[in-house]
């Protein structure tokens, strides 16, 4: 004859170990799902990276040719050309009766001239 406190031990602990079974099966699913997901991610940073990638190398210059914002300077370069900021700074220039420093030209722009090395023109 069986001990009738062992058969219960036995299926106690089956209990747990089924309930702990179907616990792990969960977390299985879910961190399946978890990678499956990150597979996804994966691919598109993949595709937009060399899409970007497509993008940068389409707008940026051939290598040796340098992007310039200011015209090369020559006798046929008219000052209308230059960004409105650059005629701005010249124009404030001329009005001075001699050499100026960095400071006057951003009084006269009227930019903050509070920080020292730090004078920033503002697009107004």
């Amino acid at each position: 004859m069986l001990d009738p406190e062992l058969l219960a031990r036995i299926t106690a602990r089956r209990a747990e170990l089924d309930e702990l079974e179907e616990q792990l099966a969960k977390q299985l699913a879910e961190v399946r799902a978890e990678r499956d997901e990150l597979a996804v991610a994966e691919r598109v940073l993949e595709r937009m990276s060399e899409q970007l990638a497509d993008e940068r190398a389409s707008a940026a210059p051939m290598p040796g040719q340098a992007v310039m914002l200011i015209p090369h300077r020559t006798s046929e370069v008219e000052e209308a050309v230059l960004p409105l900021d650059y005629q701005r700074i010249l124009a404030a220039v001329r009005q001075a009766a001699g050499p100026v420093m960095a400071r006057q030209v951003g009084e006269v722009l009227g930019v903050d001239i509070s920080v020292r090395a730090k004078l920033v023109l503002s697009r107004t």
